[in-house]
């Protein structure tokens, strides 16, 4: 019994780190029709400058209940300098560009990003547990966890309800649909639709970031771990429908509770079993559990 709620719970922390990564790169793509390779070096970002930073803060002697602040803070210094530099710098001038060709500049931005960190922060790994060990924990039966995953929970569930909430119930919403829907037709109505584009990009790099920033005190931070996280955003978004938001939630789940089921019984077969189920679910739904029809032009 004690390893069936362990699965459980495993499953639901490991969905909600998930989860908040992977809302970002299907909301960039949602609005703006890119495949956002660089969305794993935001992730990388978060967690370097969340490291680093809070580090040397609490070595300064910071109140360490204050480091939580210094997360944030940290995702929020990366979506407010880098993206908006990528975005207005060079991805503004390729939105006429083929999709797959806007798919490999990105890549290449990748790529030059996870450089710039090795360059920066070099290679050897950072870690600030400080944040982890604060807070208490609970406990439920014979099993312990730390009360900090509430945290990676509550993140999760705030992002999801605060976007839905956003796009539905204001006006900013409204002219967001509007400009996914059509953005020439949204254009020709007044709406300034490049700087709904930075916004997204730039609040989707937040939410990869952010994802980092609070992932960082749980592990040691190390070069490429870019690379992991947007391998598995992807396996998240495709199984839910690229663009749904809803979808990426199951989509997180499932993959949260697949890879939970594989650690506990089967390790060797972690990543294995996660791609599985994405060639199960396209072999019977091609383009996701929660596709997005898209409106048709002629």
């Amino acid at each position: 019994m004690d390893q069936l709620i362990a699965v459980c719970i495993d499953g639901v922390i490991y969905s909600s780190w998930l989860f908040t990564s992977a809302i970002g790169l299907t909301l960039i793509y949602g609005v703006m029709k890119i495949l956002n390779i660089t969305h794993g070096s935001f992730y990388a970002l978060g967690a370097y400058m969340a490291a680093s930073v809070t580090g040397a803060l609490l070595a300064r002697g910071m109140e360490p209940m204050l480091s939580y602040v210094v997360l944030l803070a940290s995702a929020a210094a990366v979506a407010l300098i880098v993206a908006p530099l990528l975005e207005r710098g060079l991805l503004r001038f390729m939105y006429t560009k083929d999709e797959v060709v806007i798919m490999l500049i990105t890549y290449a931005c990748f790529l030059m990003l996870e450089d710039a960190i090795k360059l920066i922060w070099g290679v050897d790994p950072y870690f600030v547990a400080e944040p982890y060990g604060l807070l208490d924990s609970f406990e439920i039966g014979s099993l312990t966890y730390p009360n900090y995953n509430l945290i990676l929970i509550g993140i999760a569930v705030a992002s999801g309800l605060g976007l839905i909430y956003v796009l539905n119930k204001t006006r900013v919403g409204r002219l967001l649909l509007t400009v996914i829907h059509d953005p020439e037709i949204s254009r020709a109505m007044g709406i300034n639709v490049d700087r709904f584009y930075l916004v997204t990009f730039s609040f989707g790099a937040f939410l990869a970031s952010m994802a980092g920033a609070f992932t960082a005190p749980t592990l040691s931070v190390v070069p490429a771990m870019g690379v992991d996280i947007i391998v598995l955003s992807f396996a998240v978004v495709v199984i839910g429908g690229l663009g749904s938001l809803q979808g990426a939630a199951v989509g997180a789940v499932i993959v949260g509770l697949v890879r939970s089921i594989s650690i506990h019984f089967a390790p060797e077969l972690e990543l294995f079993v996660i791609y599985f189920v994405m060639a199960l679910v396209l072999a019977v739904r091609p383009r996701g559990l929660f596709s997005v029809a898209e409106a048709r032009k002629i």
